[in-house]
């Protein structure tokens, strides 16, 4: 099969050479499970956009939407009404095939589970993706992907032969492999220490400020949200809100507001500038001044959920439908009852952009299996020193 460089489609950068546009878009994407009276409206009319070079965080309480928005975005799901568009494409005119196409090519994916194959090397898990797109390596940018995310010593290792870090560390180098116009991030820190989890986020931030990547990123984890250049809030499935220069005392205490008027049945932040009216990645409003960033080991810097609380679902504490908080304080972001950095190890998959992943809510994704694809083959990355 004939491979076609990696270096085709370049990737954009900070300054001068910063691609304009959206890298991502949602117009009304409403999307709605079952029908009839058990019929469950999971996002209702949102539209949002997501400029290039952009690193954005998607929080909000217990069912409120965030990875079936996510999913929706990245074509893992069918949206019910409305259109999403990667770039100028519009997703809703692909057939089955299209997506998975574009999934693999324009579309990078980090999961909280690791997703990488146990019988593979760091290096060739890291270019499978190539390897599956008859694509090679591009020895430049992967000196250069491998170097940002710290794996030059270990590309010769196998899964269990790493740390929890590094194996997250060498999905990150995967997703960013091929270039793509987009990352989208669903609890990428889940199955992390504190430590560990920082070196993920250091490393998200900097793909976004020194490469020119835009990354979408689900998390319940107010430390995580400060990263971001933004954080948008959802609640009951809708945009209710949006917080420039996140800090994580200001994300907690806004996840605080959000819990408190989903207990009391209202229907969006008291002092929100917008009620599911278009949000286009600027700062939503202005902020006096910019605190200093709290560690990730701080009292408020992770929060795990018992594994009871999201059950069929990928993403923790808030993902689940039925589950949501009755409270939010800081010692519920303590960590005290995270695991040891290589949980999760179990229950290899293959890598992230051929895989279809469970929706929101704990039920099974509709599309079911997986989409058709090239058969996998071993990668040969032919070195790149």
């Amino acid at each position: 099969m004939a491979r076609r460089p990696a270096s085709d489609h370049p990737p954009a950068r900070r300054g001068s050479g910063r691609r304009q546009g959206s890298a991502a878009r949602a117009s009304r994407l409403t999307k709605v499970y079952g029908s009839g009276p058990t019929a469950v409206t999971a996002l209702r009319g949102i539209d949002l956009t997501f400029p290039y070079g952009r690193f954005t965080a998607i929080m909000g309480p217990s069912g409120s939407g965030k990875s079936t928005l996510m999913h929706c975005l990245a074509g893992l799901d069918p949206v019910t009404s409305g259109r999403v568009f990667i770039g100028d494409i519009d997703l809703s005119r692909l057939g089955d095939r299209q997506l998975t196409q574009l999934r693999r090519d324009r579309i990078g994916f980090i999961f909280q589970q690791f997703n990488l194959l146990p019988t593979l090397t760091a290096a060739e898990n890291i270019t499978l993706p190539l390897d599956i797109a008859g694509r090679r390596p591009d020895k430049k940018w992967m000196r250069m992907v491998v170097e940002a995310v710290g794996l030059e010593k270990r590309l010769g290792h196998r899964p269990p032969e790493l740390s929890g870090g590094q194996q997250q560390r060498v999905a990150c180098a995967r997703a960013l492999v091929t270039r793509p116009e987009i990352i989208f991030a669903d609890e990428p820190t889940g199955n992390l220490d504190s430590q560990s989890g920082a070196e993920v986020l250091s490393f998200l931030r900097d793909s976004v400020r020194e490469l020119g990547q835009t990354v979408v990123m689900v998390t319940h984890d107010p430390t995580a949200a400060s990263y971001s250049d933004e954080v948008i809030f959802l609640a009951d499935g809708r945009l209710v809100d949006a917080m420039a220069e996140p800090t994580p005392d200001a994300v907690l205490d806004r996840m605080k507001n959000l819990d408190a008027l989903a207990r009391g049945g209202a229907g969006t932040h008291p002092d929100t500038e917008f009620d599911d009216g278009p949000f286009d990645g600027g700062p939503p409003r202005p902020r006096s001044a910019r605190t200093q960033r709290t560690p990730v080991d701080a009292d408020h810097g992770d929060y795990d959920a018992p594994d009871d609380e999201y059950p069929g679902d990928l993403t923790p504490g808030y993902g689940a439908a039925g589950h949501s908080r009755s409270d939010y304080s800081a010692s519920d972001y303590s960590g005290s009852d995270r695991g040891p950095a290589d949980r999760g190890l179990s229950g290899y998959a293959a890598p992230g952009p051929t895989d279809t992943a469970p929706v929101d809510f704990g039920r099974p994704d509709p599309r079911g299996g997986r989409p058709d694809g090239p058969a996998i083959g071993r990668p040969q990355p032919g070195g790149w020193s």
